[in-house]
């Protein structure tokens, strides 16, 4: 699939998604993604992924919300010139979805607080685009 990028303050997070197929079900009305993020830190200041907001959107109409502490249970400190990489995952009850939102990160040497942008991304199952 394609990459998408978007940079904040600095910040660039690129998002990459994967069709699960070996955990998706039509028959159960699942599908399931993957989705591997980049977080590069193009900034002079060392800081830490405190939070994740997302918003999450299934073609059937359905959308929820997600928010917590950190990405998959840490909270990361990336250095000036570092990044940051993960994957995660998000189940749909459709073949096709998008997700956005926003990391909360905090600059380490003053505490200042600030949102970076986590691009609008597409989940789409690949037999749909035949």
């Amino acid at each position: 699939m394609d990459m998408v990028t978007a940079t904040t303050e600095g910040v660039k997070v690129s998002v990459e998604t994967f069709y699960q197929k070996e955990y998706s079900g039509l028959a159960r009305g699942e599908h399931v993604f993957a989705y591997r993020v980049t977080i590069e830190n193009k900034s002079q200041h060392t800081i830490r992924l405190m939070r994740r907001h997302w918003h999450i959107y299934d073609s059937n109409a359905d959308w929820r919300e997600v928010e917590g502490e950190g990405v998959v249970g840490e909270q990361p400190v990336i250095e000036p010139g570092g990044l940051h990489q993960y994957v995660s995952g998000c189940s749909l009850q459709s073949t096709m979805g998008k997700m956005f939102g926003t990391y909360q990160m905090e600059r380490l040497e003053d505490q200042v607080a600030f949102e970076v942008a986590i691009p609008e991304f597409r989940m789409i199952a690949p037999f749909l685009q035949n």
